[in-house]
């Protein structure tokens, strides 16, 4: 394998295994702000100790995000240094925004969210951890206006005496019509994914207590809990469609190349273009054995009107040669990408989301009227629940980069130009290896620690002192 290659790999390891905390951390920081507002409200203990208990599970998924975060933005001064110097001026921006400002609020409110219970007055306290949310959402933003850029370049002007796009619009990079789309469609999936997650340990942790006593005094806790998390999985579920299908026709205008993929289609279609549900044939797409086909439904995705045609695939790489076969920056033998990835990529992404929100609908319905998920199926329900929105949104993350392909920059740098000339493939296939072994060690931790408190639960916990009775010179305790 090439550097090319390799560097390709390494960023994609490293990118997906991140992504796995990014929502859980983003949507689980607004549930327990919400908690904690409801313990705040009405007293309820039972609403004091679901914060702390999910707040313990949102540590160690932010622990684990931290660090794995880090590691991302050095690849991009050592296997992509060319891509870092061509649009270094454009990406930097944003970035240093999310690090100095977003990064920055969350990190510090959350330290003294997490220190401050007998520290702060309550009011206090309650604002620390909004704050935190609104964190994580401003660093989401950020993040995610960088990517943008990188599938639809604006804000920029090239400079041919430095060879580099240079920044001349920040307010174009950070409304750029795929963040406006993109953004929204990303939140949800967090907000989804963290109802799913408080969802499925609250249905477990409810089954488990109903065995042993269908009067166990937890129950109630752990039906509210469960019940919020389903809401908030539907809700939000339905909100990602609706984004997602804002999000599919400008990435039609702006990628035409990626919606053609995503179905497989190489030739174009006059209208009522038809979406395939399961397929098979041939992985490139160009030979089907069976097809289960709904008409119409590409062409609305893609356009908004079941009518009106799409592009396939054999004319967009035509019209894509011709645009930018001959400049050495974006020239590439094939500008079609990986179909076979982009293709099950983009259905599994669906697949997996509609079938969260239908387990968010069976825990509404079963839960009604005090009713408890004693059959064995709930069990398997409570462990797949939290793990389905995330594989959602590693799917769609994958189907977004791979699609963009053979794009480092949509149109302005081809992923071979990016990469650095200097590092050689062992070098990276090194480092790849490490970190490979490094993060597979910290999965393994993070599965243990996520299993042991959750499986634990709820604890009770004594309700926070008045910080106007504590001793100034009493040591700083871990509230957890």
């Amino acid at each position: 394998m090439t550097a090319l290659d390799l560097a390709r790999w390494q960023f994609a390891i490293t990118t997906v295994y991140h992504f796995l905390f990014v929502p859980i951390t983003i949507g689980l920081t607004g549930l327990i702000a919400v908690m904690q507002t409801v313990w705040h409200r009405t007293g309820n203990p039972e609403w004091l100790r679901l914060t702390k208990f999910f707040g313990k599970l949102f540590m160690i998924n932010f622990a684990l995000g931290l660090v794995t975060g880090i590691v991302q933005e050095f690849q991009f001064g050592m296997n992509w240094s060319l891509y870092s110097r061509f649009v270094g001026d454009i990406f930097g921006a944003p970035l240093a925004f999310e690090a100095l400002l977003a990064f920055f609020l969350e990190s510090t409110f959350l330290g003294l969210w997490i220190f401050g219970w007998d520290r702060l007055p309550r009011k206090v306290h309650l604002a620390t951890i909004w704050l935190t949310h609104i964190g994580t959402v401003l660093s989401a933003y950020f993040i995610l206006a960088a990517n943008s850029f990188m599938q639809n370049p604006v804000g920029y002007t090239f400079n041919p005496k430095t060879n580099r796009a240079e920044l001349d619009d920040f307010l174009a990079v950070l409304t750029n019509k795929v963040q406006l789309v993109t953004f929204p469609h990303v939140i949800t999936g967090a907000y989804m994914t963290a109802g799913a997650f408080v969802m499925g340990v609250a249905l477990y942790l409810m089954r488990k207590r109903a065995i042993e006593s269908r009067t166990h005094a937890d129950l109630p806790m752990y039906r509210k809990a469960a019940r919020l998390g389903a809401w908030v999985a539907v809700v939000a579920g339905l909100a990602v469609v609706v984004t997602g299908d804002l999000q599919g026709k400008v990435m039609t205008e702006v990628q035409p190349m990626k919606m053609a993929a995503a179905e497989a289609l190489y030739e174009s279609s006059s209208g009522h273009a038809p979406f395939s549900l399961f397929t098979i044939g041939s992985l490139d797409g160009k030979e089907k054995v069976f097809s289960l086909e709904v008409p119409g439904v590409l062409s609305y995705l893609a356009t908004g009107d079941v009518a009106k045609p799409v592009e396939g695939i054999n004319d967009l790489e035509k019209q894509l040669q011709a645009t930018y076969g001959k400049d050495p920056l974006t020239a590439a033998a094939s500008y079609t990408p990986t179909i076979w990835l982009a293709y099950w990529n983009f259905r599994l992404m669906m697949g997996a989301g509609f079938l969260a929100m239908l387990f968010g609908l069976m825990v509404l319905w079963r839960t009604r009227k005090d009713g408890l998920p004693m059959e064995k199926y709930w069990k398997l329900i409570g462990i797949w629940t939290p793990l389905l929105p995330v594989f959602a949104m590693s799917f769609g993350w994958i189907f977004t980069e791979i699609g963009r392909q053979p794009f480092l920059v949509n149109g302005m740098m081809s992923t071979e130009a990016g990469v650095s000339t200097s590092v050689g493939a062992w070098s990276v296939a090194l480092t790849m290896i490490l970190f490979t072994l490094l993060y597979g060690a910290l999965a393994v931790a993070e599965i243990k620690l996520t299993l042991r408190y959750a499986q634990r639960g709820a604890v009770p916990v004594a309700e926070p002192v008045d910080p106007s009775t504590r001793d100034a010179d009493a040591p700083l305790l871990f509230a957890y």
